[in-house]
């Protein structure tokens, strides 16, 4: 039997451009020729589909297209992911379902028993656990375990559900696995649900097929990575990782040891946070139907990585650099960002904002008369700077994209409507000191960021000498509490423990929550680490906890 693995990026909701996807990926399998092409969970819909799950035309046209791609289906079998209606009347209207298309119409359909609900998921809001008896899948004489995603992974040694669907499909001799999926990135994920399909093939000595999406779905990102296993727990193949592919293989080259695959060596983490940094971009504006962007650029390292990820994204004649200096800015800040713009050969332009902030000030005076400068002459800079970025993007269609990191973001330091503006943040899910990485892995082959971008004290040129270190401790210390704290929800004690100062630690940890109600402003944040700021960390803006 020759199976094809079909990894494609969907539209959430586009059903005509999904089904012809999946038809025009059925036409290359049988050609080639296969026996089956399995398509990711969710396919037809897109995933994730959220609230739309909630709209009866929605799953009305999810079923039709069923009906549409099954019409496709002679001579091939196809496994795809699409809701389907809980008849039974009992529990959630609808369950995550594999469907098992072939001879033109729907021959079976298993569905998802383990249904997440921690972190960026919440399939238990829509879907209802399957509690049907398990049965496996009988085609052309080879007998399929179809699971979902999740239904793999309660195999770890600390079991998060108390049913493993797998050992129940296990007693009915299964000849494969296949396992259709919606793993979203994160640095760490692709290691890690490596390890899970792995076991799954040592404990029940079975190979696995697994095919999971790919693309941008706003914040969420999703790596591909699709692979295949003997049941000796061997990755003997992977499909790319952040772009589509489509392979073939024969069954009996895994059960039987017919064939060798060359073992691809794992990916670096900062060439992985790049690589789903660039398919991010390009896949928010694709998708959305955006074509240029624009970015202020200060001649500071977090934009200049931006604004190379989107020229690699979008090419550099879609993006847009604007300078904009105050009275504040260095001469080597200016020069720094014309020489990047010109390492790019993208279009720039400098506009100052001296004279905007002379009439704010000129107008405000009156009401600030005898006070001195401070944080909120700070603050009408950067709005400045947001007001004349947004009116460009208004005349000309660019989408402003925001530069500020992940460390930034934890601690408040940026300016509601000034520098935390934008259609989508790049780097809101990067520690600083990853940022540095990111600009290292960019020049790791010619210098394309200046080296003195990378070199010189991070500051945002607000007041006369000013520097980030003034209001914040080191990066190098600061990112390693917040990573403590929001990655593995470490409280003040433990990290005290773990040799931080008490009063370091009080202050951050207060920074961190006293400034969750400019997070809920801020543009969504593309997902790169196991704990991003947005859908997947929710808390409370008024709260005492810590405070």
């Amino acid at each position: 039997m020759r199976i094809a693995l079909a990894q494609l990026s969907y539209h959430i909701g586009d059903f005509e451009s999904n089904i012809s996807r999946i038809k025009t990926a059925i036409l290359k399998a049988k050609s080639l020729p296969a026996d089956v092409v399995v398509f990711a969970e969710l396919a037809v819909c897109g995933y994730p589909p959220r609230d739309f799950l909630e709209f009866d035309d929605f799953i009305q046209k999810s079923r039709d297209a069923i009906d549409s791609i099954a019409s496709e289906c002679h001579g091939i079998a196809a496994i795809i992911g699409a809701p389907s209606v809980n008849s039974s009347k009992k529990g959630k209207p609808l369950y995550n379902t594999a469907w098992f298309l072939a001879d033109g119409k729907i021959l079976a359909q298993s569905h998802k028993t383990l249904l997440p609900n921690y972190d960026v998921f919440d399939e238990y809001r829509y879907f209802e656990p399957n509690r049907l008896p398990f049965e496996v899948i009988e085609y052309k004489k080879y007998r399929f375990a179809l699971t979902i995603c999740e239904d793999l992974w309660n195999i770890t040694d600390d079991p998060l559900y108390v049913v493993n669907p797998m050992d129940e499909l296990a007693k009915l001799k299964p000849d494969l696995i296949i396992n259709i999926a919606a793993s979203p990135f994160h640095y760490d994920q692709p290691a890690i649900r490596k390890e899970v399909l792995v076991r799954n093939a040592q404990k029940y000595k079975l190979p696995v097929f697994y095919v999971n999406h790919v693309g941008g779905q706003t914040e969420l990102l999703f790596d591909g990575g699709s692979m295949v296993i003997d049941p000796e727990g061997n990755v003997l193949d992977e499909l790319n990782y952040f772009d589509e592919d489509f392979r073939v293989y024969n069954l009996n080259d895994f059960l039987y040891k017919k064939q060798a695959f060359e073992k691809i060596a794992p990916a670096l983490k900062i060439s992985l946070i790049h690589d789903a940094l660039v398919m991010g971009i390009r896949d928010y504006f694709g998708k959305m139907g955006f074509k240029k962007a624009i970015l202020g650029l200060s001649g500071g390292i977090d934009s200049a990585v931006t604004l190379v990820l989107a020229a690699k994204a979008l090419g550099c004649e879609n993006v847009k650099a604007i300078l904009l200096p105050s009275r504040y800015s260095s001469e080597h800040s200016i020069s720094d960002a014309v020489e990047l713009a010109e390492n790019l050969n993208l279009s720039h332009e400098i506009i100052s904002i001296d004279a905007a902030f002379q009439s704010f000030e000129k107008t405000l005076e009156p009401s600030f008369k005898g006070l001195p400068f401070n944080l909120s002459e700070e603050n009408i800079q950067a709005r400045v700077r947001a007001v004349i970025l947004m009116a460009l993007s208004n005349k000309f269609g660019y989408i402003l994209l925001n530069t500020s990191n992940k460390s930034e973001a934890a601690v408040g330091y940026g300016t509601l409507y000034g520098d935390m503006c934008g259609g989508i943040s790049v780097l809101g899910d990067v520690y600083k000191t990853q940022v540095y990485e990111l600009a290292a892995f960019i020049n790791q082959k010619k210098e394309i960021i200046p080296k003195s971008t990378i070199n010189k004290p991070p500051s945002a040129e607000l007041r006369p000498d000013q520097k980030d270190s003034d209001s914040l401790p080191d990066y190098d210390i600061l990112d390693k509490i917040l990573y403590e704290y929001i990655e593995h929800c470490k409280g003040p004690v433990d990290l005290i423990k773990e040799g931080f100062g008490e009063e370091l630690v009080k202050k951050v940890l207060k920074l961190v929550n006293t400034n969750e109600y400019k997070r809920h402003q801020a543009p969504p944040i593309l997902r790169v680490s196991p704990k991003a700021f947005g859908m997947g960390r929710r808390m409370p803006i008024a709260a005492k906890y810590l405070s």
